[in-house]
């Protein structure tokens, strides 16, 4: 693990490899680990960037209120920090969202992008409150019994009996995600604002990744983004839940190969 001072806190860091740059950006309550398998994989080809967001894992937490523009300004003052020019970007969930506003902010340095169980619409005033209730109780009680009962939401039910090893990982990440940065995090993903307009501006290459079993993102989430994008390819992964990278591996990273190969 490597770390950086970025914007006055420290992002610590994964930097495997060389050539391209893929940057990967982690979903809420997570770290960094979350794409070990990936880093594991994709490392010998390219450069793999996988930070932890401020707030989680090895990063400095900021209590309060984060917007996905805080995480993404991060994420250019990283890149900044390691020289990187344009990139290959992509994020899970929330991470899905962070690389939207990424693109936004910073189109000139996106190559492409993958946005993988994720969503591209403003929340609704339902959520809002949802988001702002959960964060308030994450402050309150921690994040055990709150990771204990979304666990089952993360990981497809199926899975986290065949799949063990999985299911105690994404477990161990969200018990061991600090209490403040989490709700942070959701106070400002609450405020996010509507990404679908700003997909049919896309002008590079997306590959659009959703599991079958995604209660949180599920596959027409994933087909508004991918109708979205003139130049997208969608996969849709049977028998994943909201991890797919995780949960269907081989089946994830073949779809990122083959999507980084035509780049």
């Amino acid at each position: 693990m490597s770390s950086a001072l970025v914007g006055g806190i420290e992002i610590a860091y994964e930097d495997v490899g060389h050539g391209a740059a893929l940057v990967l950006v982690h979903g809420h309550p997570f770290d960094r680990s979350m794409w070990r398998t990936q880093i594991e994989a994709f490392g010998g080809d390219w450069r793999v960037v996988a930070p932890d967001l401020r707030g989680y894992g090895g990063s400095t937490v900021v209590p309060g209120r984060t917007m996905l523009e805080v995480f993404a300004r991060d994420l250019a003052g990283l890149m900044d920090h390691l020289r990187l020019g344009r990139v290959v970007i992509g994020g899970l969930s929330m991470g899905g969202q962070i690389v939207m506003e990424f693109f936004r902010l910073f189109p000139e340095r996106v190559l492409g992008l993958v946005l993988a169980a994720t969503f591209a619409e403003a929340e609704t005033a339902a959520g809002r409150k949802a988001r702002s209730d959960a964060a308030d109780r994450l402050l309150r009680e921690g994040m055990g019994l709150y990771a204990d009962e979304v666990l089952p939401r993360m990981v497809a039910p199926a899975n986290l009996e065949a799949l063990p090893a999985v299911a105690e990982h994404v477990l161990r990440m969200m018990r061991g995600a600090n209490p403040e940065g989490a709700a942070a995090a959701l106070r400002g993903r609450a405020e996010r604002p509507d990404y679908v307009e700003l997909l049919s501006r896309v002008g590079v290459p997306a590959l659009v990744v959703v599991g079958t079993e995604d209660e949180f993102t599920p596959v027409r989430d994933a087909e508004t983004m991918h109708a979205q994008m003139r130049d997208s390819t969608l996969v849709v992964i049977e028998g994943a839940g909201h991890m797919p990278n995780l949960e269907r591996t081989d089946e994830f990273n073949a779809a990122l190969r083959r999507f980084l190969d035509s780049l």
